[in-house]
């Protein structure tokens, strides 16, 4: 059963690239989806109860051996099916149609034409669009029963449909921007075709979840580990709004915080949720800790020890204070995303990609039972149950920030002057990216501090010997693969000019334009 009360649209991930991406897509045309193998059984789907199902693209060809297949089970339910790319040329050749290597490619930006009135597929669009394709093979004859849709200068069967069975399928990507009428064509199966409304939103979300937590936790006690960062404090803000003052929060300051993050936890948030807030001051525990260690996987691994220790030392305090009052607690909350259970191999079927980690890592032993409240959700829709919640904006728009804090952000040995410097001028590229209106075009702008790196400058009527800092802004649907921003060059000029005027030890700023793959979003 879903996550939901919601019926979900499954999507059937053959191996995409953009499964994810079909079921953001999904999502944002009002209906609850979920992604789940192609190795999937009818019995399973149909265990489901799904209001639909779309077949994703993938790298594949269907006739070579080993090719990801579909139970045939899955089209004989009565099911609505939409077939994406590979998905489309499955359902085709399943279903009687033929697919072949034609020899005629097409990659990218491609000229579709809509035949006759489009079906329900392709109602009122243009004749002529633009579609994204990425495929070698094509449906070189629709199955019985189906009629042609659309087609290409090279692709005779682009699209196909049958009513009566309310099967459809393109052979592009509709999931992608660059499908000038994608979105469309995914509502048109999902709100047309299959007669799904569009009543998934942040508003009932919460309300099914408020109950969902109410009947796991009854009268228990519950802690949850604050970090500061949107999934741990929108989770804390739907468990304290279904069970209240049963809640109690820890929040570990190591002393690796951005500028003013502590106060908005202790002051901004607690005032809009009333939330029971504990808070650890282990800074000095942590530098303490990270003193003359350069490299970067220990820093890792040293700042998740402390933080375990430190959280279970809390916790430990919380569980005797409830013990004297004559409770006990027994649940914890975590931030858990959806695509924290995909990418680690649980939500698909799909190979793990990593680990899913809050701060450092919590320890496997800890003897609560967990509550995931937003583990069906993706950010932006955490981000939007956060603004309903009424939480503060400067916590909801938070970018992502790594649980190891400024510490992978200084290339070189942790120390209180290089995180004092490293905050300053962190501080300093935030405001400049929301006093330009930028903090939407960018999933995260890492400002990382080389502090084993000098390079000369001239500040004054002297020469220096100073710091460099880079720029690190990325764009990314979900950080799986994200491209550098191109931040508007006044703007950049700027945080420049602030930065090395007002950050003491720092002469030079630069800019890293590398994309992921092959960099990696963190610097360490």
């Amino acid at each position: 059963m879903s996550d939901t009360a919601h019926r979900p649209v499954l999507v059937v991930d053959f191996g995409a690239q953009y499964a994810q991406l079909i079921a953001r897509r999904v999502r944002e045309a009002g209906v609850y989806s979920e992604i789940v193998p192609h190795s999937i059984t009818a019995a399973e789907v149909a265990a489901k109860n799904p209001a639909g199902i779309v077949l994703s693209g993938g790298p594949s060809s269907v006739y070579e051996p080993g090719s990801p297949s579909l139970d045939p089970g899955i089209l004989q339910l009565g099911l609505p099916v939409m077939g994406i790319c590979y998905g489309f040329q499955v359902m085709a050749q399943q279903l009687g149609g033929e697919v072949a290597r034609t020899g005629r490619r097409e990659y990218g930006a491609t000229a579709m034409t809509v035949v006759g009135d489009g079906g329900a597929l392709l109602a009122d669009q243009p004749v002529t669009q633009t579609t994204w394709m990425s495929h070698g093979d094509s449906v070189a004859r629709a199955p019985e029963g189906f009629t042609v849709l659309a087609s290409t200068a090279d692709t005779p069967v682009a699209a196909f449909a049958n009513d009566e069975a309310k099967m459809y399928g393109v052979q592009w990507h509709p999931e992608v921007k660059h499908s000038e009428f994608g979105q469309r064509v995914l509502e048109n199966f999902l709100h047309r075709a299959a007669g799904i409304p569009a009543d998934w939103n942040s508003g009932n979300v919460i309300a099914e979840q408020v109950e969902r937590i109410r009947a796991q936790i009854g009268d228990a006690r519950v802690i949850c580990g604050l970090s500061g960062g949107v999934d741990s404090a929108v989770a804390a803000a739907l468990v304290h709004e279904a069970v209240g003052d049963q809640l109690v929060c820890v929040f570990v300051d190591h002393g690796l915080l951005r500028a003013d993050e502590r106060r908005q936890v202790e002051e901004d948030y607690v005032a809009a949720t009333g939330i029971r807030l504990v808070t650890v001051d282990a800074r000095e525990q942590f530098l303490t800790a990270l003193a003359g260690v350069t490299e970067p996987e220990t820093k890792r691994k040293i700042i998740g020890r402390e933080f375990i220790r430190t959280f279970e030392q809390a916790a430990a305090d919380l569980v005797a204070e409830a013990a004297d009052e004559g409770g006990s607690i027994e649940f914890l909350v975590q931030g858990t995303l959806y695509p924290d259970i995909v990418e680690s191999g649980h939500g698909s079927g799909t190979a793990t990609i990593k680990s899913h980690h809050n701060v450092g890592g919590l320890p496997d032993d800890l003897q609560f039972a967990l509550v995931e409240p937003l583990r069906a959700l993706f950010k932006d829709e955490v981000r939007a149950i956060g603004r309903e919640l009424g939480l503060p904006a400067e916590i909801v728009n938070r970018q992502p920030f790594p649980g190891p804090g400024l510490g992978i952000r200084i290339i070189g040995e942790v120390t209180q002057e290089r995180l004092d410097l490293l905050r300053e001028a962190d501080a300093i590229v935030r405001a400049e990216l929301t006093a330009a209106g930028l903090d939407a075009e960018i999933w995260q702008c890492p400002v990382v501090l080389l502090a084993d790196v000098r390079s000369v400058g001239v500040q004054g009527d002297g020469r220096t010997y100073g710091h460099p800092i880079v720029l690190r802004p990325v764009s990314s649907e979900d950080a799986m693969t994200a491209d550098w921003t191109r931040l508007p060059y006044d703007v950049l000029a700027r945080i420049s000019n602030r930065i090395t005027n007002e950050v003491a030890g720092v002469n030079r700023v630069v800019l890293d334009v590398t994309s992921k793959p092959p960099g990696t979003i963190e610097w360490e």
